[in-house]
């Protein structure tokens, strides 16, 4: 199929597909992008062309509905245990984890992804180096300097004041 064409049914059909993917999912617009693009890539196009679009339309909607439930669930999980990443075992009052979360979004982009990735993610340093480039001494220095910016805004003192 060639551009003219896939731009015509673009034209014709995309905002219908997208109210009917919309009962289903929350990014419409996506599946319906992503089905125009399997049509793209289809050597001959479907013999009936408007049913397959519809009927890849609602198995994207579908798929993507379930994805964002699954998604949802696991954020839900993981939020219920976020304050628990911010208590030491030796201290029972520990930090607020709002106040952390929020000295966090504050940090330059760079820090924090790399600091997200190696206390959350668990990723070593060279793996965050080959995720982000740079090197693997690059990233543990933007990960101290982030510890240093943390500590300055939460008040909490270092506890080996020669290391990060």
């Amino acid at each position: 199929m060639g551009p003219d064409a896939l731009a015509e049914l673009v034209d014709r059909h995309a905002a219908a597909l997208v109210l009917y993917a919309r009962q289903w999912c929350l990014s419409p617009e996506d599946v319906v992008q992503g089905a125009f693009l399997k049509l793209a890539r289809q050597r001959t196009p479907p013999d009936n062309l408007l049913p397959w679009l519809y009927k890849v339309v609602r198995n994207g909607a579908i798929d993507a509905a379930r994805a964002a439930r699954r998604r949802q669930k696991y954020e839900t999980r993981a939020a219920e245990r976020a304050p628990d990443w911010f208590l030491p075992p030796d201290d029972p009052s520990g930090l607020d984890a709002r106040v952390v979360t929020d000295a966090l979004a504050e940090l330059p982009g760079e820090i924090r992804e790399i600091m997200v990735a190696h206390l959350w993610g668990g990723l070593t340093f060279e793996q965050i180096a080959a995720t982000v480039g740079g090197s693997a001494s690059t990233a543990y220095r933007r990960y101290a300097a982030g510890l240093t910016i943390l500590r300055e805004q939460l008040g909490v003192p270092c506890p080996n004041p020669g290391r990060t």
